[in-house]
């Protein structure tokens, strides 16, 4: 595979390796482009959040995947619309189709923002369609900060991802004074910029890797023993 690196001017085209999808996927494994969503957390026309992830995108393209983003711009609070309403349905049409996502929210009062929560308490755990939203997916965690550099956001994201049964992968991206990382839009190179990079071949390869193995690591026995309990209800009446 060959890694167009044309827009991307401070990566190091041969320090990019392209995805090994042999040694990665399983048998029977999908063909095509793995599928990731990405979500950031923050409304400002210059939103250091959704740079983040756009440079993400921008190298997970290049070692060929597909990605699609969620603009939060109208998305109701919890609760306080149907699940029919179109920003709602926009978003959970999107994490069925993913196979893995990239959250990136800025860290404010200590804490990612309430556009960031809100978005994932819309995705349901219980399953849309037979399908579950999230569950077995893979998941990486970005945050900005505009100050000293903090991890109580991706931390926060981790222990959502564990809740909404995403598989997280370990490395993460962490960019404090995130003003400073940016000009015209576009991140300069930096050590941060280059941990952004590791995060997005890192999630690449657990996508692959896990994406058609995914109901096998996520099978649990206490749901199968729950199953088998309303089995034996219905044949019993």
């Amino acid at each position: 595979m060959t890694i167009d690196t044309t827009d991307m001017p401070n990566l190091v085209p041969a320090a990019l390796q392209p995805l090994d999808i042999a040694g990665l996927a399983g048998p029977d494994a999908p063909q095509h482009a793995p599928r990731i969503l990405l979500l950031y957390g923050s409304l400002r026309k210059t939103s250091y959040s959704r740079l983040c992830a756009e440079e993400g995108a921008r190298v997970l393209r290049a070692l060929g995947c597909e990605t699609k983003f969620f603009n939060p711009s109208g998305l109701p609070l919890p609760d306080d619309a149907d699940a029919d309403h179109p920003k709602v349905a926009e978003l959970r049409d999107l994490a069925l189709w993913s196979e893995g996502m990239v959250w990136s929210s800025p860290e404010r009062h200590g804490a990612m923002t309430g556009i960031m929560k809100t978005q994932i308490d819309w995705l349901p755990l219980s399953p849309i369609g037979g399908i579950r939203p999230t569950q077995g997916k893979t998941l990486a965690v970005m945050q900005v900060s505009g100050g000293s550099q903090s991890f109580n956001t991706v931390n926060q994201l981790r222990i959502l991802g564990r809740w909404m049964r995403l598989i997280t992968i370990p490395n993460q991206s962490s960019v404090p004074m995130a003003w400073k990382e940016f000009e015209n839009g576009r991140m300069k190179p930096s050590s941060l910029y280059n941990r952004i990079v590791d995060v997005m071949e890192e999630l690449a390869r657990f996508t692959i890797m896990t994406r058609r193995r995914s109901a096998m690591l996520t099978d649990r026995y206490s749901e199968r023993v729950e199953t088998l309990d309303d089995v034996h209800k219905r044949v019993s009446c």
